[in-house]
């Protein structure tokens, strides 16, 4: 079985009005379930990513192969996010 990590989500920054509240800085560590605080559109936005690098995937179009950002689905407040892979403890 290939290794699985754990991925911890940063939000990089948030422009207008987060309905949620997130703000740069905010930041939540994915074990292998929903984190608690995250807003659903958000997690929706991420989970494909999040599972890629929780099972040890890349995406090549990357220049960093264990992180990528994307953004919440609010076009108007966009909140971008780092996803990034890191080793389980």
């Amino acid at each position: 079985m290939a290794q699985s990590y754990d991925v911890v989500v940063t939000v990089k920054s948030q422009k207008g009005h987060c309905g949620w509240g997130h703000k740069e800085g905010d930041s939540w560590k994915i074990t292998g379930t929903t984190p608690s605080g995250m807003c659903l559109a958000g997690f929706a936005a991420i989970l494909p990513a999040v599972r890629t690098y929780m099972m040890g995937g890349v995406h090549p179009w990357e220049k960093d192969e264990d992180a990528t950002d994307l953004c919440c689905q609010d076009a108007l407040n966009p909140v971008v996010f780092e996803i990034r892979r890191v080793p389980k403890e």
